[in-house]
């Protein structure tokens, strides 16, 4: 990848659930003049630290993460948001003469910030209201067959338990009449013309083997329900405000414990669908991440990691301050 010397750059770092990204990140923030912005769309909450996997205070106090803690669970949160709110943030850190380090494991909110937003319709609360109550009566997985009915090509991007990705889509398409893979052509073709005034260096890490990434995702778990994830859920699914309806709820972890507590599964087998969960959120990401163009893939079991980086990153021209 060239970095186009009029550009300022700014970093991506990517990668699957439970990869090893926060570390690295910590690390090229304090070898590099960076800041980070979290790309995460749980993150964004405040109460829910133990099952977002949160950087912890001390982490924090040595690397800062905009973007999260800023906003409660029941107040929604979109990709316009988010987009909106990452582009300020890496306005006001190049102005200070640093670098932006980018990441987190929410790959719309990657592809809105690069790509742009579709022209779509906005939210449509009675229909959504109506696709959950089809849903509640037929199952997710009968909405989904409608979508691959109605759009093939949207239906085989998503999962067919990926309820809010599937009322989406179903709503688009009777709200516009219009195919939602339509729509997005569309919308990618009016949007080449506008690209982001920066050069982006794009750096993936991930264990190589997939069954390492298995196994620190099973262990992770089991970590954050040691550090009170339970108690965590508990504390949310007392409030009057919160349902599995919103999409804070709907993150992983969370949903699963929820159902717990509705009586719905017994706690092993909200764990057990829980780790299941982020191992497909997990599959989703990569998938995603290999069809990107310009990636530089980064092995997180090798010890000379942050070495690779930082040399990638200076060798983009990315770097704006003094190496250490």
């Amino acid at each position: 990848m060239t970095m186009i010397a009029d550009k300022p750059g700014v970093v991506f770092l990517l990668g699957p659930t439970a990869s090893g990204k926060t570390g690295l990140a910590v690390d090229l923030v304090e070898r590099l003049d960076a800041e980070i912005v979290s790309v995460d769309s749980a993150m964004v909450y405040r109460g829910m630290d133990i099952g977002t996997a949160k950087p912890d205070a001390d982490t924090l106090a040595r690397a800062p993460h905009a973007l999260i803690d800023i906003r409660d669970p029941a107040e929604p949160y979109s990709a316009a948001d988010f987009r909106a709110d990452a582009i300020a943030e890496i306005e006001r850190i190049q102005a200070a003469g640093r670098l932006p380090l980018l990441t987190g494991g929410t790959s719309l909110y990657f592809r809105a910030l690069e790509d742009g937003l579709s022209d779509m319709p906005s939210r449509d609360e009675a229909l959504r209201a109506r696709l959950t109550a089809e849903a509640d009566r037929d199952g997710w997985h009968a909405l989904h067959e409608r979508l691959q009915a109605v759009d093939p090509a949207t239906a085989g991007r998503i999962h067919r338990n990926d309820a809010q990705r599937i009322q989406r889509a179903l709503e688009i398409h009777e709200l516009t009449g219009v195919a939602p893979s339509v729509l997005h052509a569309r919308d990618r073709a009016r949007r080449n013309a506008g690209a982001l005034p920066w050069s982006i260096c794009k750096i993936a890490v991930s264990p190589a083997r997939r069954e390492t990434l298995h196994a620190r995702i099973a262990q992770r778990f089991q970590s954050m329900l040691a550090q009170g994830l339970y108690a965590e859920v508990e504390k949310l699914y007392a409030r009057p405000d919160l349902s599995l309806e919103l999409p804070s709820m709907r993150a992983v972890g969370y949903r699963q414990l929820w159902q717990v507590m509705d009586g719905d599964m017994t706690l092993e087998q909200g764990v057990e669908r829980a780790v299941f969960a982020s191992r497909q959120l997990a599959k989703r990401q990569l998938t995603w991440l290999r069809s990107l163009d310009d990636v530089m893939w980064l092995d997180s079991e090798e010890k000379n990691v942050s070495n690779q980086a930082i040399t990638h990153i200076k060798s983009t021209g990315a770097a704006v301050g003094p190496m250490l």
